[in-house]
């Protein structure tokens, strides 16, 4: 008989749109694998699954974000279809993953309409919002000229771009911080010291989990180790926390030092901008080409849309940054602004329900085994 409160998961799930996940499946494989252990030294899901004898529901949310979906286990597993077992635990993982990107989203709303069309909803929504200030720009008669010095601030006026960006800036944040700590206390991880903290900083900073636990990397369409993810995710990763400088450096100048932009090629928003957009371009095109060839038992199929809505929407952010930075003296400045804004809105709007999220809560289940296995086997950290 179900308990009264995974009746009210269900419940909720039907309200919101959230297909439910059974857990069972992937406990059941867990199980198996802690019986076997034969991939224990792959990456921190074994060893943390190792220091239990069951899985509930909590612990399988908790593994399934500390996965990193590199497939090594999938290839190396004895126990994978076809054999009557059917072992798939990136899959499985990556199942139980985005139901808790969708359980602990909020609105719950929006994060069930993204999961289901993320590729759709993103391009939609980036075509939607450059239309928008396309014709905002056409109303005012500088659609098609070249401004004095590159000066987008003629185009849109700083005052009105902050007024567009910052109530999208403040929700993203409050919407993340809330999923992140529904996530979080929901791991009954305890609090946190700072030597656990760092630990699972650096861990993620250099996802050392997605070098397959030998430095040969993970498999990809194939049995053959290989880095190409953990480098595309490195280029794309610090290339948006260049561009992220960037803007903060450009800040600094506005309000600080009463340097308004547009910048030179030589100042510091200019280099970490240009660095960072390059870095980005080239990490998404990389991923998008690793997605489109990844071997089919490693990810569940349903999640395509969201994954791709994501590295699509930061594609056309880093490009289009590029090519305004590029073209900003000639009249296409206003086209490539208007679709560069729109880029970076529709990016923002999107993140907290998204494959952003993965970042976050992946940093969650990493800072829980850095808590976790300082303590004695099969004793809960938050009791410590």
């Amino acid at each position: 008989m179900q308990s009264l409160d995974a009746l009210a998961r269900q419940a909720a799930a039907l309200v919101h749109g959230i297909p439910t996940i059974d857990v069972s499946d992937a406990a059941r494989m867990l199980q198996i694998c802690n019986a076997c252990r034969y991939c224990e030294g792959y990456c921190a899901v074994f060893p943390a699954m190792t220091r239990r004898l069951e899985f509930n529901r909590i612990d399988v949310h908790y593994l399934a974000n500390l996965c990193h979906n590199c497939g090594a286990c999938l290839h190396a597993c004895q126990y994978a279809p076809p054999h009557e077992f059917g072992v798939n635990l990136p899959r499985a993982m990556a199942r139980v993953r985005v139901q808790t990107y969708a359980e602990h989203a909020w609105p719950p709303a929006l994060g069930a309409l993204y999961r289901r069309n993320g590729l759709l909803l993103s391009l939609a929504l980036l075509a939607a919002l450059a239309l928008f200030l396309v014709l905002a720009a056409a109303s005012q008669g500088s659609l098609w000229q070249a401004q004095p010095a590159g000066d987008f601030y003629r185009v849109f006026p700083h005052g009105l771009m902050v007024a567009l960006f910052a109530p999208v800036f403040v929700f993203v944040v409050l919407a993340l911080a809330i999923a992140v700590r529904r996530f979080y206390r929901g791991l009954n991880a305890g609090p946190a010291d700072a030597a656990a903290s760092s630990e699972a900083v650096r861990d993620a900073l250099t996802l050392k989990y997605l070098d397959g636990g030998h430095g040969d990397g993970c498999n990809e369409a194939d049995d053959a180790f290989t880095l190409a993810r953990r480098r595309a995710h490195h280029l794309t990763f610090y290339g948006f926390a260049l561009c992220f400088a960037a803007t903060c450096v450009a800040t600094l100048y506005h309000y600080a030092g009463g340097q308004p932009a547009p910048y030179g090629w030589l100042t510091g928003p200019k280099l970490l901008g240009v660095s960072g957009g390059a870095a980005m371009v080239l990490g998404t095109a990389w991923l998008w080409r690793l997605n489109l060839k990844r071997h089919a038992l490693h990810v569940d199929a349903a999640q395509r849309p969201m994954d791709r809505g994501f590295i699509a929407l930061l594609f056309a952010t880093a490009a289009s940054g590029l090519l305004l930075a590029a073209a900003r003296q000639t009249p296409a400045l206003t086209l490539l602004l208007s679709v560069h804004l729109a880029s970076v809105m529709a990016l923002f709007l999107t993140m907290p329900y998204g494959k952003f999220v993965h970042g976050v809560y992946r940093l969650a289940a990493l800072l829980r085994w850095s808590l976790e296995k300082r303590q004695p086997k099969h004793a809960d950290p938050g009791e410590a």
